[in-house]
């Protein structure tokens, strides 16, 4: 049973927060604010798109998986996981939504570095500066508790590691080389993922 509700969970995260806000985007901006260009085969922008690919697939076959009976895994604490982790699941998805939504105008899928897009940093982002990475790992990992597979299980360690990549790499260059110093004193007053966590110190001038 709980392999369909994370499966459930699963598909209408992503037709909410890819599907449902592309056409939103494309109605209000006539753009569906994707921007896919890997890069160059090797670089940070191709490994980050290629690993959030892998665990997007990941994340699906996690809740099939435990639906079909392979590779599952026994967490201790049994209902009570499950519980915390369908909470997680929830609002992980309802925090990713929510800041999709405060980037209006500015809401992408990728990065295009010859694109300028206003900087937001109220809502959400006034406590952290990825709120929709943040909703997104929290997200992975009540799935994983909720239906635990070794498929869940690695899809969350995959997109962990492409949320840093595409952070640190490719979008934190972006931004501080786009909006200068308003970014760097933003990265320095809130933190990366969790509030006060990760922030930027800028040096002092000499």
């Amino acid at each position: 049973m709980n392999g369909w509700i994370a499966l459930a969970l699963y598909l209408i995260g992503l037709g909410l927060a890819f599907g449902f806000r592309a056409v939103v985007h494309l109605r209000r901006n006539g753009d569906t604010g994707f921007r896919l260009k890997a890069g160059a085969a090797g670089s940070a922008q191709w490994w980050g798109k290629l690993l959030f690919a892998v665990a997007l697939l990941l994340g699906l076959a996690g809740p099939v998986t435990q639906i079909v009976g392979i590779g599952r895994l026994t967490i201790p604490g049994g209902t009570i996981v499950e519980g915390i982790g369908l909470v997680l699941a929830l609002l992980g998805m309802r925090t990713l939504l929510r800041a999709q939504r405060e980037m209006g105008a500015s809401w992408r899928v990728g990065v295009d570095p010859e694109e300028h897009t206003e900087m937001v940093t109220d809502g959400t982002f006034a406590m952290v500066r990825n709120p929709v990475f943040s909703g997104m790992a929290v997200s992975s990992v009540g799935l994983f508790l909720l239906a635990p597979t070794i498929a869940s299980l690695t899809a969350t360690v995959v997109l962990l590691v492409a949320i840093q990549v595409q952070v640190r790499a490719v979008e934190e260059p972006y931004l501080r080389a786009a909006h200068g110093d308003a970014y760097r004193d933003y990265a320095a007053r809130v933190g990366r993922f969790v509030p006060r966590m990760g922030r930027t110190f800028r040096q002092p001038p000499r």
